[in-house]
Formats: C-alpha cells, structure tokens, sequence
C-alpha cells in the first residue's frame, strides 16, 4: 500500500477526438518502463496500443472505453486514465474527472481548440479539476502553439501560458527551450529516450527572454516571494515552481507545456510538471453525504486509519466475473475485508483486489486513501459507495447527459434470445448512457444512447462479444411536446359504481413554462380542495407528462396552476383527485394549443478549406442553421445547429463530399418547434401507431 499521499498523483488525459491522447499514454508507459515497446495507436504493426485493449478499437483507432493504467516517475506513483474523445463516449470522460484530482488537457497544435475541447474543460470546471495544458503535434504541418494559447484564452477563457518554446516547428521540430531553467531540451535516441539539456540557440534567446518575462509576470500574481524576487533580481526554480503549483491548484492558471508525442518529444517534461504541480489526494476537497443525518454534507479526509469511503465509478465484465474500478476516498480496503454497499446495504467480502494496467491486473492485498484500484465479484451499480459498515456516507453522484437518439433492436434468431437480454443487461450496467427497454406501444426492444456511433459500437460488440446476430430498425428520435399559450380547465370527476363513489373537481390553467420541464402551483384558497389532495392533483398531472396527446411523448415546459375546486365528505379519495387531474389534462391539452419539439444537435464540421462550400451544403439540405465559421492555415471549422432527426447517415455523406478529409462531432443543444411538415408527417405516424387501441 502506498502511504506517502503526497507521491501520488491520479491524473486523466482528456482531448478532442484525434488530438493523441492515446499516443501520448503510450509514450508516458514507455518512459516509466511500464512497456518495453512503443506501438501505434492504429494498430497498422497487428499489435495497438497498450490503452485500447479493444478489438474494436484498435480497428477503428479511436478510444471507446476508459481504461486505466499506472506508473512511477520521479518517486511519485501515478495513476492515469486515458478518456476517449469522441463526444458519444462523454460518459466515459464525465466518470473519470469524477474520481481524479488533475488532468492534462492535450489539444492538437494545429487545430488548436475544437468542440470537444470546450466539453472536455465543462467536464473539468463541473468536477473542480486542476488542469495542464499539452499542446501536441508540433511536428504537423501549420503547427502554431502561440494560435493554440490564444484559443484557450479566447474560447475557454483560460488563464492559459507558454512554460516553453518550441525549437523549430513542423518538420524542423526539434525540442523546447524550458522558461524556467532556460535550457534547450532536445531529446534524442531512437525513442527520444535521452533527454540533452544545452544553451539556448542565440537566434532564440531574445525571444526566449521575452516568453519567461511574460511568464514570470502572471506566474507571479500567486506569489508575493517570487514577486519579491522578481523585483530584487533574485527568482530562483524553486520560487517559480511553487507560484505555478498554487496557480493551478487554485483553477486560476493553466501552464501550458509542448511536444509532439509521435515523435517522442516533450514527454518526460511534461511528466515531471505532472508530479510538480498536479495536486495530491489531500490537496482536493471530496465531500459526501450523511445519510444517517439528513444527507448534511461532509468533508472526506484522505486518511488511511478513517472509516472506509469509496466509490464504485465504472464496471466492466471481465473474464473473471464483474470487474468494478474503484476510487478510494477515506480509510483503507484489504483482501479479505468486509464492505458494505451504501445503496443496496448489501455486505461483501472483497475476494480479490487489483491494480489495472489496461487489460491486464496486478494482484494486492490492500489499498488505502487516494488510489485507483478494482475488485472482483461484486454486484453493484456504477455510481455505488462502499464503506466499511462502520459510516453510513454516500458520494455524491456525477453528471449523466440525455441520451438522443434511439433504435429499436432485435436478435436475428430466436435461440439467442438469452444471450442478448445478457448483453443488454450487462452493457446498461456498465454504460450509465446506454439504456434499454421496452416500447409498450410496438413490444419491441428499444437501445438509446449519445449518437449513431456509440449505438453501432454497443451492436458491433454483442456479435463480436456474444455472437448475437441483431437486426436494427430506423433510429427513433427523442421528441418532445409542450403548449403554445395559456389555457383554462375546470374538470369534475364523478364516478357511482354502488358503495362509496368517487368525486374531484379541479380548477385553474396551464401556461408556458420556460424555466424548466415542469412547474405546479397551488393557488387554491378556503379550503376548496382538502390540503390532503393536493399532492394527488400534482401527482395526477405529473402522470400525464410521460405521454404527450399529440405524438405520444413526453410533455416539457409546463406549469400547472390549480386555484379552486370541490371535494366530496365521503367520495373524494386520493384517487378521485388524481383522475380529476388526469381527466383536467386531457380536456385543456389540446386548447393549449400542443407543439412539438425536436432535438436540434450542435454540430462542428472541420477539414480543409477547399471543401468549405460542399460542408454547408450538406448542413443546409439537413435543415441546418450556420452559426459561424473559422478559418486558419488550410483548414476549416464550421459550427451550426441541426435538427438530429436529419443527421443520419451524415457521416457517410460528409466523407463523400470531402474525400474522407473531413470530421464532425455532435452535441445536444436544446429543443426547438418543429416545423410544420414534420409535426403533420408525426402526427400521421402516431395516429397510425394508435389505430384501433386507446392513445392513453
């Protein structure tokens, strides 16, 4: 078990899709001596990277999954995550920040700050997280770092500075000058495994002393000695290096590190920031909740001898039986020692406890405060806390997106009826955004996930992970319907089947709601209604909401307010009232004049700028809205918003327009009316659906 809090460090590597994330992983395992051998992310040399253990993803060559990894550099012990980059995979991101206390923030040193950028630095403001910036392939053609900084104090308003300068850029690339010990750092040998700190070039240093002024001057704004210094001519490393660690620490600063991890350059240097100013287990404040105390809030300590505290923040079915990665908050975990879900108030014993190295595992017997570790065998949710049964505490759980798209699913062959409920059952389990269930209108199993890619992978992997063969319908949107104008109801339940009846009168009107999904407002005065019965009047309308009268989905933007109506001394019930309300809604629905709203995606376009003309083309035949378009060294970015029922099968239209050379990500971004065509060609659809049977 480590002891030493302060040498340890949980770090995840987040990006932009294709930014390198994974290569960069790679070359941070070589350099600790965790691998022996660098391989490509794309699997051209048969074997792939070490992170994406997936056959799926070496194939592809993107990350699906998160996978995690450990090392040592410089004494400290590292625990490192590697996130995919693909917006569909979000979840995978969302849960790893959850758990960790820094991050390294890699963008491309030629497109700079993309779409994904901007969700990924959401992520990390949402969970608190200190960050590094790593500005890669500065090898590529039209690399400019000085552009990349700019984006990051533009689009993401970071406080974002140059700790080095490029020697060279593109195919002249050849290392940094460090601004802090003001050495050229070239790194050499087959894998640039030897690291040779020189003078810098003359041609270089004027610009060089510049870079370390503009440096010192915001790095010193965290510290009053290293202003001090500053001043008396005096700076020291060591000054420098704790004013950028306070800087960081606090969310304020951003120090921005460069390289090229293809070409192996820059890494151990950024390793070495990674231990000097990424926080340790004690420097980040995690807080739960008290269950036995009205869920008070709490502040964990990063103590081995505390009470047990973890959470259970990702699962996957391992060959040995549930495989659950967890992060130790408080206390100490060991083999053999009881653990007690907060949840379920299930007791376990854990059998087996690991540390990850992608697929493979390390065996330990315990782990305390601050670590990554995982357990077998043990059925529990993603999201779960463990404790040792002595504290009733929970986590706090994290941020899981709408999914927006659907499709309805099924085995081509009934004898794998078995194996696929199995997949289905194991993949919700694993993946909080990837859900599955029954439509209760057609019977039929329907997937729902983050976008077409995320879906395609779930099918991909229950042929290759099951053998299920699966047929797939055409993927069903996720619509909504609200109400155009206010609208008055007065609704009398009245029902004599012999015995006590029932008896509800409600009163009041709709309206537009626009600061959230749902609002019920209680005006009723002298008693009209029972104050018992309101609850069930809020119930009863509450109920409605699941299944819109126009199209049958749910109901968004409403507020209710009910300001008079009657009850019975002996007929009205708690199930009069609700029947009154339901019976209220369906008589004002209509009069409110429903609409209905279709999800509108925001969608980034970016390739060069030859295909610029032929990328919004595609966006306005799909009924898209051009919000803005940027242009630098060739290359393109297109931002709209498009309505994601047009956006199947964008992806096969976007590479024939633009050779291949063109990507795209998609993000929801709110709901919008739908057009008059769309809500009668829907409306058809329902009524068709609903021929013959009850639309309630």
């Amino acid at each position: 078990m480590i002891t030493d809090l302060d040498k340890i460090r949980n770090i995840g590597i987040s990006a932009h899709i294709d930014s390198g994330k994974t290569t960069l992983t790679e070359r941070i395992l070589f350099y600790t001596q965790r691998i022996h051998r660098i391989a490509e992310v794309r699997g051209k040399d048969g074997v792939g990277a070490t992170m994406d253990h997936m056959e799926l993803e070496r194939e592809r060559g993107i990350t699906i999954t998160s996978a995690a990894t450990h090392c040592e550099w410089n004494k400290h012990h590292v625990n490192i995550i590697d996130t995919p980059g693909h917006v569909d995979f979000t979840i995978e991101v969302e849960r790893a920040l959850r758990v960790l206390d820094g991050a390294i923030l890699v963008l491309c040193g030629v497109a700079g700050v993309q779409s994904q950028s901007m969700t990924v630095d959401r992520q990390m403001r949402r969970y608190k997280v200190p960050r590094l910036a790593f500005i890669n392939k500065l090898d590529r053609s039209g690399a400019n770092p000085r552009k990349v900084v700019e984006g990051l104090r533009e689009k993401l308003r970071l406080n974002a500075v140059l700790m080095q300068l490029p020697m060279g850029l593109e195919a002249d690339f050849g290392g940094v000058i460090d601004l802090v010990t003001m050495q050229a750092v070239r790194f050499e040998g087959d894998n640039g495994e030897h690291i040779v700190e020189e003078e810098i070039p003359e041609e270089l240093r004027h610009e060089a002393e510049a870079a370390r002024e503009e440096m010192l001057d915001a790095v010193s704004m965290f510290s009053d000695e290293l202003t001090e210094a500053i001043l008396e001519e005096n700076v020291t490393e060591e000054l420098i290096h704790d004013a950028v660690r306070k800087g960081v620490l606090s969310l304020d600063f951003t120090p921005v590190f460069l390289g090229s991890a293809y070409k192996n350059k820059g890494v151990q240097k950024l390793l070495d920031a990674v231990t000097r100013y990424l926080p340790n287990p004690t420097e980040v404040e995690n807080t739960g909740v008290d269950l036995t105390n009205d869920e008070a809030e709490i502040t964990l300590s990063s103590d081995p001898q505390k009470p047990l505290v973890s959470l259970a923040f990702k699962l996957e079915e391992g060959r040995y039986g549930q495989l659950t990665f967890l992060r130790v908050y408080q206390g100490t975990i060991s083999k053999g020692s009881n653990i007690v879900n907060a949840r379920t108030k299930k007791r376990h014993k854990v059998g087996r406890l690991v540390r990850l190295h992608a697929d493979q595992m390390e065996d330990i017997d315990e782990a305390g405060a601050g670590d990554i570790v995982a357990l077998f065998g043990i059925e529990c949710a993603s999201g779960d806390t463990f404790t040792d049964g002595t504290v009733d505490v929970a986590m706090s759980g994290m941020h899981v997106p709408d999914a927006v798209i659907s499709l309805s699913i099924a085995p081509k062959e009934q004898k794998h009826q078995a194996n696929f409920a199995k997949a289905l059952s194991r993949f919700t389990r694993e993946d909080p955004t990837f859900r599955a269930g029954t439509d209760p209108e057609s019977s039929e199993t329907v997937i729902s996930g983050m976008g077409e890619l995320h879906l395609d992978v779930y099918v991909e992997r229950m042929k290759r992970e099951y053998n299920v063969e699966v047929e797939t319908g055409q993927p069903q949107v996720a619509y909504r319907e609200t109400i155009s104008q206010r609208a008055e109801f007065n609704y009398t339940h009245k029902k004599q089947t012999g015995g006590s009846g029932q008896y509800g009168r409600v009163a009041g009107y709709v309206e537009p709601f626009s600061d959230g999904d749902f609002e019920f407002v209680n005006e009723v005065r002298g008693g009209a209604i029972p104050t018992e019965f309101i609850p069930s009047v809020e119930k009863g309308f509450t109920q409605c909401l699941d299944k819109g009268r126009m199209i049958g989905f749910p109901v968004l933007g409403l507020k209710v307010v009910i300001n008079d109506g009657q009850a019975h001394s002996v007929d009205s019930s708690d199930n009069a009232f609700q029947a009154a309300a339901r019976g209220a809604f369906r008589e004002v629905y209509s009069k409110a004049k429903p609409i209905i709203l279709e999800p509108v995606m925001k969608l980034s376009v970016e390739g060069p700028v030859d295909f610029q003309g032929a990328v919004l083309k595609t966006i306005m035949q799909r009924r898209g809205h051009v919000i803005g378009t940027t242009e630098s060294d060739g290359f393109c970015q297109v931002d709209s918003e498009v309505p994601l029922a047009e956006m199947f099968g964008y992806a096969t239209d976007l590479r024939s327009v633009t050779q291949g050379k063109a990507e795209f990500t998609l993000e929801f971004a709110k709901y919008s009316p739908a057009p008059a065509e769309v809500t009668a060609e829907l409306k058809e659809k329902y009524a068709d659906r609903v021929k013959g049977g009850d639309t309630d």
